[in-house]
Parts: structure tokens; sequence; C-alpha cells
């Protein structure tokens, strides 16, 4: 059965933004006013519904394995932590429909990536399957293009963004924060670098990306945004507003700071999302500094030695090199206001 994306009266109007950490995809989500946008539910983080169930797969390490390699209690775990998950924003979901309002989340694209693709040399025909709500039609089948834990007619219900950073930038940022989580979380060394080298890729964006083109209408057509069109470009987001329904006079580029408090504390999940926001909740507008127009790769290496030193400079390089082929895919395929 194909599929087309597209408002249902019976799933009503879904923005899905995939990202991939260190994208500057909170950025987007503060530029944005998310809750203050007067026509859109979402939770308090704005979307990370499936945080729970990536942190928890992490922690066992069973994400990084191949999927034939699980035990049947990290399958049973991995199942019931998604389908609580998936629960939750679909509650979400149901309240939007109600009040005729715009559903938002944001998730990393690795998040929801079928784990039976994870690992590229070890494919697996067994996908697992999470129980969707009656509006989705049934069978719950999955084109050859969608390597997502979610079927077709639930991809169609979404209309999908993704956000872009040059990986230069972002792999470097993504491993001293992975680093830091890495401790919060429990997390050893080898974890830590299965972590980082299972999220820098836009291989996960880049499939979701073509699928939504082979399915989606024209009035649902998938939008690319580049990190650096966030930060150098007010149009190319009062564009995107426009684009998605949401109101773009709620849009900011200046905002109060909040005061850095202590080592944070408490509930595990609520540690590493204070970790991550640090910079941002510390700020008090756009750091165009974070995002240069133009990026030396050969440069940005020198300075990864001296950080890092030469064998993790060596790996963040190679990750780059191999990631570049997409990212200039992608990009070429951004929102433009030029």
């Amino acid at each position: 059965m194909a599929f087309t994306a597209d408002t249902s009266p019976t799933t009503g109007r879904r923005l899905f933004l995939v990202s991939i950490p260190r994208t500057a995809s909170n950025l987007l989500v503060q530029v944005l006013n998310m809750h203050k946008q007067p026509n859109v539910v979402t939770n308090d983080k704005a979307g990370y519904f499936f945080q729970e169930a990536y942190i928890l797969g992490s922690r066992h390490g069973y994400l990084y394995k191949p999927l034939s390699q699980w035990t049947d209690a990290e399958k049973d775990e991995h199942h019931s932590t998604y389908q609580r998950c998936l629960d939750d924003l679909e509650s979400y979901a149901s309240t939007a429909l109600d009040q005729n309002k715009i559903l938002f989340t944001k998730e990393h694209a690795f998040w929801f990536a079928n784990p039976a693709m994870a690992v590229p040399s070890c494919p697996s025909n067994n996908t697992p399957h999470l129980t969707f709500p009656p509006c989705f039609p049934s069978p719950h089948t999955f084109s050859p293009s969608n390597h997502t834990l979610f079927p077709d007619s639930y991809l169609a219900s979404w209309h999908f963004a993704f956000i872009i950073r040059h990986p230069a930038l972002a792999w470097p940022s993504m491993y001293r924060a992975m680093s830091r989580l890495g401790k919060i979380i429990g997390l050893g060394d080898d974890c830590v670098h299965a972590m980082v080298k299972a999220h820098s890729t836009f291989r996960w964006t880049r499939s979701l990306y073509d699928w939504c083109v082979e399915h989606s209408s024209a009035a649902n057509a998938p939008i690319i945004l580049d990190a650096c069109d966030v930060v150098h470009s007010r149009e190319a987001v009062v564009r995107f507003c426009e684009m998605t329904g949401l109101d773009p006079s709620k849009v900011q580029f200046s905002w109060e700071g909040e005061k850095k408090t202590g080592p944070p504390e408490g509930i595990v999940v609520i540690e590493a999302v204070k970790m991550m926001m640090e910079t941002l909740r510390a700020s008090k507008g756009i750091m165009t500094e974070k995002a240069p127009r133009e990026v030396d790769v050969a440069g940005e290496v020198e300075k990864w030695k001296g950080e890092f030193g030469e064998e993790v400079a060596a790996f963040l390089k190679h990750v780059v090199d191999e990631t570049m082929g997409d990212y200039v895919y992608l990009r070429e395929r951004r929102l433009r206001c030029d």
C-alpha cells in the first residue's frame, strides 16, 4: 500500500523536527519560541519523547549491537520502553487534535531508527513492532526506504523537517558533549565512543528525507534547515514558520539568559538534558561565532589535536570525511531565501 503524507482529520497537523546532537536543534526551538507558539501542543522539552528509551538502551549497551545479538530481556525492554514513549507522544497528539492545534516534537534521528538496520554489516529482518492507535491503517508495512521504527502509515501522518550542521562543527561538539554525558549516565569510554559513532552520521536523516520526498504531497514536502542559516538568516526562520503553520511574530533572536547553577543533580535524564543545553540556557541570543559561514576543516583538525589528542582528532577527521557526502546532498536541498 502506498502512503502519501498529508493532514488527516483523524490525526490532525503534526510537525516532526528530525535532528542530530549538536546541530543547533535546541537553538532552533528557542528561536521559534515553541512554548509561546499559540497554535502548538508539545511537552516541556518540546519533544525528546524517545529520550528515555534511548538512554536506557545506551546504558545497557544493546543499541550499539546487531539486533541478532540482543537477549530476549533486552528486546523486551526495548519494546516496552519505546511503546511507553510512543503512547506518551500520542497522548499529546490527542490533545492537539481536540484543540485543533499542531502537535510538535523534536527527536534525534538515531533514537527512532530501526535497530534491525543500525549495524549496516549485520542487517536483520526482525523489525520490532510497536502498537499504534487505530487511526493508523493496518497492515503496518515498511517500504524499502523506511529505516525507522515507524510504519509507513505512521510516518505519513507527519510533516517532517530536518536540521543539519557542517560535520566539522557538529561532530567535535558531539564528542565533547557525549564524553561529559557518559560520566553523568555512567557509561564507559567504549560506550561513549559507540554513542558518538552511532550519531555522527546523516545516514538516518538522508534516508528519512528521501522517504518523505517519495511519499509526501506538495503541501507536506520535507523541509531542511542548516544551522548556519538559523543563525545568519532571519528570513529562513520566518519562511520556515510560514511553511509549517507556526506564528512568525513569536520568533525571537534574543532572550534572557538563565543564571548558571551548581552541578546538575537528580534524575539522570534531567541531568543529561541540563548538561546538553547549558550553553543555550546561559546565552542571551544568537551566537554567530558558533556558526561560521565558511569552515576550514584542516584548521579545525589542528584544534582537535590540541584539545583531544592525535587519536581522537584522527577519528573525528575520519567521520567528517565519511559524512560530508550526505551533508552536501542535504544542504543542497535546504530551505533557501536568497
